[in-house]
Protein backbone atom coordinates (compact mmCIF):
# COMPACT_ATOMS: atom_id res chain seq x y z
CA UNK A 1 0.00 0.00 0.00
CA UNK A 2 1.29 3.57 -0.48
CA UNK A 3 0.36 6.70 0.67
CA UNK A 4 -2.43 7.23 -2.52
CA UNK A 5 -4.46 4.18 -2.03
CA UNK A 6 -4.57 5.01 1.51
CA UNK A 7 -6.19 8.25 0.54
CA UNK A 8 -8.78 7.03 -1.66
CA UNK A 9 -9.71 4.60 0.69
CA UNK A 10 -10.68 7.41 3.20
CA UNK A 11 -12.27 9.40 0.25
CA UNK A 12 -14.29 6.01 -1.10
CA UNK A 13 -15.41 5.43 3.10
CA UNK A 14 -16.36 9.16 3.27
CA UNK A 15 -18.79 8.84 -0.44
CA UNK A 16 -20.47 5.63 1.61
CA UNK A 17 -20.97 7.16 4.68
CA UNK A 18 -22.60 10.01 2.91
CA UNK A 19 -24.81 8.10 0.57
CA UNK A 20 -26.10 6.27 3.17
CA UNK A 21 -27.04 9.82 5.44
CA UNK A 22 -28.58 10.67 2.44
CA UNK A 23 -30.51 7.70 1.17
CA UNK A 24 -30.90 6.58 4.77
CA UNK A 25 -31.47 9.14 7.45
CA UNK A 26 -32.92 11.93 5.66
CA UNK A 27 -35.59 10.03 4.18
CA UNK A 28 -36.26 8.62 7.70
CA UNK A 29 -36.30 12.05 9.28
CA UNK A 30 -38.84 13.03 7.10
CA UNK A 31 -41.12 10.26 7.02
CA UNK A 32 -40.91 10.80 11.89
CA UNK A 33 -42.01 14.48 10.73
CA UNK A 34 -44.64 13.38 8.49
CA UNK A 35 -45.96 10.64 11.08
CA UNK A 36 -46.01 13.04 14.10
CA UNK A 37 -47.58 16.13 12.32
CA UNK A 38 -50.15 13.60 11.22
CA UNK A 39 -50.97 12.50 14.74
CA UNK A 40 -51.00 15.84 16.07
CA UNK A 41 -53.51 16.55 12.64
CA UNK A 42 -55.85 13.63 13.83
CA UNK A 43 -55.94 14.43 17.25
CA UNK A 44 -56.68 18.07 17.05
CA UNK A 45 -59.54 17.12 14.05
CA UNK A 46 -60.89 14.16 17.36
CA UNK A 47 -60.94 17.04 19.78
CA UNK A 48 -62.84 19.63 17.55
CA UNK A 49 -60.20 22.15 16.63
CA UNK A 50 -61.01 24.17 13.47
CA UNK A 51 -59.24 26.14 10.91
CA UNK A 52 -57.66 28.59 13.56
CA UNK A 53 -55.86 26.08 14.99
CA UNK A 54 -54.48 24.48 11.43
CA UNK A 55 -53.78 28.23 10.20
CA UNK A 56 -51.68 29.03 13.42
CA UNK A 57 -50.49 26.58 15.92
CA UNK A 58 -50.53 23.51 13.85
CA UNK A 59 -48.28 25.26 11.06
CA UNK A 60 -45.92 26.67 14.04
CA UNK A 61 -44.98 23.38 15.57
CA UNK A 62 -44.44 22.17 12.02
CA UNK A 63 -41.91 25.12 11.23
CA UNK A 64 -40.48 24.49 14.81
CA UNK A 65 -40.46 20.39 14.39
CA UNK A 66 -38.92 20.23 10.74
CA UNK A 67 -36.68 23.10 12.36
CA UNK A 68 -35.21 20.92 14.63
CA UNK A 69 -35.12 17.89 12.43
CA UNK A 70 -33.17 19.86 10.01
CA UNK A 71 -30.49 20.78 12.54
CA UNK A 72 -29.80 17.14 13.80
CA UNK A 73 -29.34 16.16 9.99
CA UNK A 74 -26.53 18.91 9.56
CA UNK A 75 -25.37 18.07 12.94
CA UNK A 76 -25.49 14.67 12.03
CA UNK A 77 -23.85 15.14 8.30
CA UNK A 78 -20.84 17.11 9.54
CA UNK A 79 -20.33 15.17 12.47
CA UNK A 80 -17.83 12.18 12.69
CA UNK A 81 -19.92 9.41 12.77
Amino acid sequence: MNVGSLHLEKIQSMKTAFIFKMVVVLPSLLFVSYVLMTILGCTACLFGLGDKFYCGPYCFIGQILLGLHGCLLFLYYFSGY
